[in-house]
């Protein structure tokens, strides 16, 4: 994980929460900022996220042989969405990547990097493969559009005078949890498979060869109906506080799922993203920490071959 960030020093700026606190959560105009994210001329500190690198001539049929994506003749400069699963089909590692030519750039979940790469480390066996943490070095901005980008870690402190003044990591938080993008590790546990959490055709690829998980991954889809759902929730707007990351999400008196990740939209109100039960009724009004929820279906209860897993 990298030290706290120098946009840090900029006026105005809040410490985020762990697990993000090397970046600023605000610049202290919460709602302003999030609509500057939109309309565009700005950027987010994103610098606390690990930067892996993979290079050497087999990185791209490699990764593919290993992950989710279909990434075998990647051509430079096209963003992806990668997944490495256990064996039986749970979500162990998610990045992001793109690849210039010779190296395959990804950035993952703070403090994430290290397994990734001790567990690529692994399977490398006669890969003509490199793999390298360069967090130390390299640094991940957001851009509007929920885009991003890798730049020197040494250029943050001059990217406000090419890309304007700064939004704090709130801004992105809600824009990213109203568009339904998980984030690794805290949108999802230990047990979750990427059918549960809306990812078939985002960071998996449904029609590519075999890979760690794919029994899993293939059998639920062929079938549908996956064990859960990821849901938005539209919280209470007069409770003051936003529901913890892990919170129980309660129905009729019994816990049916838990709360990923929350953030105050400037249109919506107070949101939260949510994994519960393939059975709860989507209609149903949930509670969040004992804070009244009502649904948005992002996955299908019946998702599937013949069931499109998001129906926004």
């Amino acid at each position: 994980m990298s030290d706290s960030s120098p946009l840090l020093s900029l006026p105005g700026a809040v410490f985020a929460d762990a697990p993000d606190s090397a970046v600023a959560a605000h610049y202290g105009s919460i709602a302003a900022e999030q609509r500057r994210l939109v309309q565009g001329g700005t950027f987010v500190d994103l610098s606390h996220r690990d930067v892996v690198t993979i290079s050497g001539p087999d990185r791209l049929t490699w990764l593919h042989s290993l992950t989710t994506q279909f990434l075998e003749n990647l051509a430079p400069g096209i963003p992806t969405e990668v997944l490495l699963l256990s064996p039986q089909g749970r979500i162990e590692h998610g990045f992001a990547g793109i690849d210039d030519g010779e190296t395959f750039w990804a950035h993952t979940e703070p403090g994430a990097g290290a397994a990734l790469v001790a567990f690529l480390e692994r399977m490398k066996f006669f890969m003509r493969a490199e793999v390298a943490d360069v967090t130390a070095d390299f640094a991940v901005i957001g851009l509007p559009g929920l885009t991003w980008r890798i730049v020197p870690r040494a250029s943050l402190p001059g990217l406000p005078a090419e890309l304007g003044d700064p939004v704090g990591l709130w801004a992105w938080e809600a824009l990213r949890i109203e568009a339904g993008v998980v984030r690794v590790g805290l949108d999802t546990d230990d047990r979750t498979i990427p059918n549960e959490a809306g990812l078939l055709g985002v960071a998996v690829h449904l029609d590519k060869g075999c890979y760690r998980g794919q029994e899993t991954v293939a059998r639920v889809h062929t079938l549908g109906r996956p064990p859960r759902r990821l849901v938005l929730l539209h919280l209470d707007g007069s409770v003051d506080h936003l529901p913890p990351h892990g919170a129980d999400v309660i129905h009729d008196d019994k816990v049916v799922g838990f709360v990923g990740t929350a953030a105050r939209h400037h249109e919506l109100g107070p949101i939260a993203l949510a994994l519960v039960k393939r059975n709860v009724p989507v209609d149903a009004t949930l509670l969040a920490d004992g804070v009244a929820a009502a649904q948005e279906v992002l996955v299908d209860p019946e998702a599937g071959l013949h069931v499109r897993p998001v129906l926004r």
